[in-house]
């Protein structure tokens, strides 16, 4: 099982209202990855947003720049919002971070967590389920052949166009980000391609359908097993102390969770609830390394993942607090996880 870290970029806001400078954070964040990169960790996946509550809006272009002072670690995004943008120049950015990391990219396709990029680049919010099926159906014919032929109904039409430059190997690791429909589950298993769960509230027990949906979807419609994918990214952050870091993290993402829910008529995160998350039955992984160990085996059991996602940014924590949490997940957390898995 790979193990690694996905963030959004969230930029934090003070007590006064303040938000930190984009340009600080990105800097910050690329210095994260940079720690992520020497502890060894797998992956790690930046999202795309449009609010001004994040600071990252281009992924490509954040992983670029993380790919000139790493070496091993996997640069994706998490996700790219397929259904507003153009599946041409999304396979031609992420292809050209292949090249400039040697084959370490990714691209991970999902609907994203808000509609904010609809109205930004003249999309209609009623064609929501139709473009990214069109797309995701284009972005995998781009990746598998050179020169496209293709008639749809919300692009222009490509007639023998040769899309450049081409990924290492004439391949690009695609994934599909899903919230957890069937309908999302069939399609990435059809096109053959792996999937991420975002499990971010209720008990992970209720995921456990779909991911036996997929995994028999995927070997119905004739796809190698050897190659079957599947990973969960849930909200997580580490610290010394259980209490100690529960305690320092709630205000921060209560706040997020607030200001999210706002626009969406969520009522207000209570304390309780993100005791409940912190749990086992829980969908939260914050706490001390002997609790993430516990509860990240314990998904690997319960789903048969091969990728385990720590999203670890939600609220803005400071600099200081995510290089610790990061620090606690590539040195104590990471290795004990891959020992208990290498005995099985």
């Amino acid at each position: 099982m790979e193990l690694g870290i996905g963030m959004f970029g969230d930029l934090p806001i003070n007590a006064k209202g303040e938000v930190l400078p984009a340009q600080q954070r990105l800097q910050e964040i690329i210095e994260e990855i940079k720690l992520m990169d020497e502890l060894g960790l797998d992956f790690f996946g930046i999202g795309e947003h449009h609010r001004p509550d994040y600071a990252v809006s281009a992924p490509e272009i954040v992983l670029a720049a993380a790919a000139t002072v790493t070496k091993k670690i996997k640069l994706g995004s998490a996700v790219s919002v397929l259904s507003s943008s153009d599946p041409v120049k999304l396979y031609q950015s992420f292809s050209t971070v292949d090249l400039i990391s040697n084959g370490r990219a990714e691209l991970m396709a999902g609907r994203g967590s808000f509609i904010e990029s609809f109205p930004l680049f003249g999309y209609d919010l009623k064609d929501y389920d139709a473009l990214f099926e069109e797309k995701l159906e284009l972005l995998v014919q781009i990746n598998k052949e050179n020169k496209i032929s293709w008639k749809g109904k919300f692009r222009p039409q490509l007639q023998e166009q040769e899309i450049l430059p081409r990924a290492v190997n004439d391949h690009l690791n695609i994934w599909v980000a899903v919230g957890g429909t069937p309908e999302s589950v069939i399609r990435a298993a059809r096109l053959g391609l792996p999937v991420m769960f975002a499990i971010i509230g209720g008990s992970p027990e209720y995921f456990k359908p779909l991911f036996a949906y997929y995994k028999e979807a995927y070997e119905q419609f004739g796809h190698d097993m050897n190659n079957f994918q599947v990973g969960v990214h849930m909200h997580s952050f580490f610290g010394e102390s259980s209490n100690e870091i529960a305690d320092y993290y709630y205000p921060l993402y209560a706040a997020q969770m607030n200001r999210i829910g706002k626009s969406r008529g969520w009522p207000p995160y209570q304390r309780n609830q993100f005791d409940q998350g912190r749990t086992k039955s829980g969908a939260l992984i914050i706490g001390d390394a002997n609790e993430a160990i516990d509860k990240i085996l314990q998904m690997q059991e319960l789903f048969g993942l091969t990728r385990f996602s720590a999203h670890m940014d939600v609220g803005g924590p400071s600099h200081k607090e995510m290089m610790k949490s990061i620090e606690i997940f590539g040195e104590r957390i990471a290795p004990k996880v891959r020992e208990v898995l290498r005995k099985k």
